[in-house]
């Protein structure tokens, strides 16, 4: 094999690697060290030294067994240099235990931890703040820039608080595990946003052309599924699952064979994938059986009423606007404040809509967000207030980052002049 040939398959390799396993390998170190900083950092010298021995070597059968294997002796090496004397051979054999076995046989399958590392991150010790992030660097590897823009913060700032409490889960000795049922309302909230927030950002990626993405969708699916498995009686664990599979159901809906954006109204339900949305159903009907409503079964029932709405040309928007009511009630978000909006125009028309449209003069999030512009835009061509519709929709163009969503704004913008 070439140098240049093996240079390219061992980086396509550490990166098919990094997207299918770096969590499961972080949480599976962290578990014994409870340092999750030591953790990544000797995770991170594994795939450098990858890059350099695999073009020479090839590519190992199990890439994820010799990455656990070299990181493993980055980090009692680490242990050597920090720390002497019966303390120090007392936490190597604490880090060596297990380990061994698991990396040096190819064959053997590494216990998968995610979720106690998930657990662990929203530990009581944790600043609340700070949870959810920290599960999506830690867990889905995103980094820290990307975190920081889903919460409205400055990557800086999100970089420092994110090794704050990485400190902390050192320092207060956090435990890997899953908690005791009474133990998790203070925790739960924090995994399912994790994995709802990381699901959002494959979302993004409609076609799934992006391979990170994809995976990174598929990624919070799996977890979705682990969490709603191991917690059948928390009713919002399968409905943040319903709501989720409602979703990547009509995933290649979204773009016509032209590769354009098609709104959820115009989409063809044929093209959605029916067996999740049973999936789907038969989630969100367990969870109403449980008797704790929450924002994601909220959500998650939308999602079931406007799919029936496609199907059946039918639909209660009374009952539709109620949802939103709820879920306004407990998230105060504005987000479904402008999803409201567009039910109420179904249900009284768009001049009520627009007078419930939360005022971008008093929530400056919403000047930089793409689909209150667009919500403001349709209810004002709705009203025939067309000279405001366009500047709307100007913002709206403006705004949106994904090509097609654009060139469909801007064919809506284009109609109003004609």
């Amino acid at each position: 094999m070439s140098p240049g040939r093996g240079d390219a398959q061992a980086r396509s390799t550490a990166d098919a690697v990094a997207r299918r396993s770096y969590g499961k390998l972080v949480a599976f170190l962290s578990a014994r060290t409870r340092d999750v900083s030591a953790a990544e950092d000797a995770l991170s010298e594994a795939f450098a030294a990858a890059l350099t021995e695999w073009p020479r070597s090839s590519c190992p059968a199990n890439p994820e067994a010799w990455l656990l294997l070299v990181a493993r002796r980055k980090l009692i090496d680490l242990g050597r240099r920090q720390r002497s004397g019966e303390i120090a051979a007392d936490e190597l054999r604490v880090l060596t235990d297990g380990l061994d076995a698991a990396a040096a046989d190819a064959d053997t399958a590494i216990p998968d931890q995610r979720l106690a590392l998930m657990f662990a991150c929203a530990h009581p010790a944790i600043d609340p703040g700070i949870r959810s992030p920290l599960i999506l660097q830690v867990v889905l590897g995103l980094d820290a820039a990307t975190i920081a823009s889903a919460f409205l913060m400055s990557p800086a700032a999100m970089s420092k608080r994110l090794v704050r409490a990485k400190d902390k889960i050192r320092q207060a000795g956090v435990p890997f595990r899953i908690p005791e049922r009474a133990e998790l309302p203070d925790r739960l909230d924090y995994v399912l946003d994790a994995i709802y927030a990381a699901f959002a950002e494959g979302w993004v990626d409609p076609t799934g052309a992006d391979v990170a993405r994809r995976d990174l969708a598929e990624e919070a699916l799996f977890l979705g599924r682990l969490v709603a498995s191991l917690l059948p009686a928390e009713a919002e664990a399968p409905g943040l699952l319903a709501l989720m599979l409602h979703a990547e159901a009509r995933r290649h809906a979204r773009r016509n064979a032209d590769g354009d954006y098609v709104p959820l109204a115009e989409q063809n339900p044929a093209h959605w994938d029916a067996r999740m949305i049973d999936e789907a159903e038969a989630l969100l009907k367990h969870a109403s059986t449980l008797g704790n409503v929450g924002r994601y079964q909220l959500e998650a029932a939308l999602q079931s009423a406007h799919v029936d709405h496609r199907r059946t040309g039918h639909a209660d928007w009374e009952a539709v606007v109620r949802l939103y009511d709820a879920l306004f009630a407990i998230s105060k978000s504005p987000v479904v404040a402008i999803n409201r909006t567009l039910a109420i125009a179904e249900l009284h028309g768009p001049d009520a809509a627009l007078a419930a449209l939360p005022d971008a003069a008093n929530d400056a999030r919403l000047l930089e967000y793409q689909p209150y512009w667009a919500a403001r835009a349709e209810l004002l061509t709705r009203t025939g207030a067309h000279d405001q519709a366009r500047h709307a929709y100007e913002i709206a163009i403006g705004l949106e980052r994904d090509p097609a969503v654009r060139r469909f704004l801007q064919r809506r913008q284009a109609a109003l002049r004609s």
